[in-house]
């Protein structure tokens, strides 16, 4: 039974292997010369003028979340209008479900405000 199991065990030693020696290995035989010039991040030849390392607004987060939300959910009608009419009533009613569900998201983020950038 055990032995069924060998080539998965392997096969995760393998990974977990070369996921800790590649950095281990980079870090050991990469070039250390640094320089004022090579720590400033590169923007188009211009210096920085504020930290790279500065806060974004959560409203960002929210719209970028927002959209991954409503992009992947938008995939799903391509596969059922190419065979909508395999599936006829039963087909439309259920997509007019899925774009309601959809649909009563939005409005209620609209609602809440999620999509102001005050």
């Amino acid at each position: 039974m055990l032995s069924d199991y060998a080539p998965i065990l392997v096969f995760l030693g393998i990974c977990i292997l070369f996921g800790a020696g590649v950095p281990l290995l980079s870090s050991v035989l990469g070039p250390r010369r640094p320089s004022p010039e090579k720590e400033l991040p590169y923007e188009s030849g211009i210096v920085p003028s504020i930290s790279a390392r500065r806060r974004f607004s959560v409203s960002f987060y929210v719209t970028a979340m927002l959209f991954i939300v409503f992009d992947v959910e938008s995939i799903f009608l391509f596969p059922w209008a190419t065979i909508v009419r395999q599936l006829r009533v039963f087909g439309v009613v259920e997509m007019g479900v899925f774009i309601l569900v959809l649909l009563l998201g939005l409005v209620y983020i609209w609602a809440k405000g999620a999509l102001r950038w005050d």
